[in-house]
């Protein structure tokens, strides 16, 4: 049940758009089209399902302290090692996306080797070595389990986001706030309305 609740209260409540606002910048600039939305949402996923299982073994047993050898404290290394796992998964990401879907790797152009400093991907590791800290994930399948969900969240808000911006292009907006200036006060108004969320007790 508590596994279940983790995965909800990720995708939901803890929602890296629209409760923390991580990953905004390829969030705003590839939500024109549901299409490609949805090709850089999964690419996300992967990579967060990805780095946030295996960022999570490096923590438990290689930086924490005492893990290698009593006395020793490496968890300063934190930074560095999750930033490097997330590089090399970005790098695997773009290569698959490039051999099988040429089309959807030049629409997403220059935000898909942008994976590896999207802040939703490194918050994900972040906030799983937080909850390891506070007894929130006590297990391997537990961090793979919040790294769905958090992949899973952001995609979400991405496909929600290309999905309304898509029906604005039929909308007359005014002159001054097309392009980023509604969508950002579209974010506003979803992130108000996923605040609902944080109601519920899990």
């Amino acid at each position: 049940m508590e596994t279940l609740n983790l995965f909800i209260r990720s995708i939901f409540i803890d929602n890296m758009v629209f409760a923390f606002f991580f990953g905004m910048c390829s969030y705003i600039a590839v939500s024109k089209s549901v299409k490609t939305a949805l090709g850089l949402g999964a690419a996300v996923t992967f990579v967060m399902l990805m780095t946030v299982p295996l960022n999570y073994l490096i923590n438990q047993y290689v930086l924490a302290p005492n893990a290698l050898a009593d006395g020793v404290d490496l968890s300063f290394l934190s930074f560095i090692v999750f930033i490097a796992v997330i590089a090399a998964f970005t790098q695997l990401v773009e290569m698959v996306v490039e051999r099988f879907s040429p089309t959807l790797y030049n629409q997403l152009g220059i935000f898909l080797p942008l994976i590896a400093v999207n802040c939703a991907i490194m918050g994900g590791c972040l906030f799983m070595q937080q909850k390891v800290e506070a007894g929130a994930i006590t297990s391997f399948g537990q961090s793979v389990v919040y790294g769905l969900g958090s992949g899973l969240g952001w995609w979400l808000a991405i496909v929600m986001m290309a999905a309304i911006r898509e029906r604005t292009t039929y909308s007359k907006i005014p002159a001054a706030l097309k392009g980023p200036g509604i969508a950002f006060i579209i974010t506003g108004l979803m992130g108000m309305a996923f605040m609902i969320f944080s109601g519920i007790k899990l």
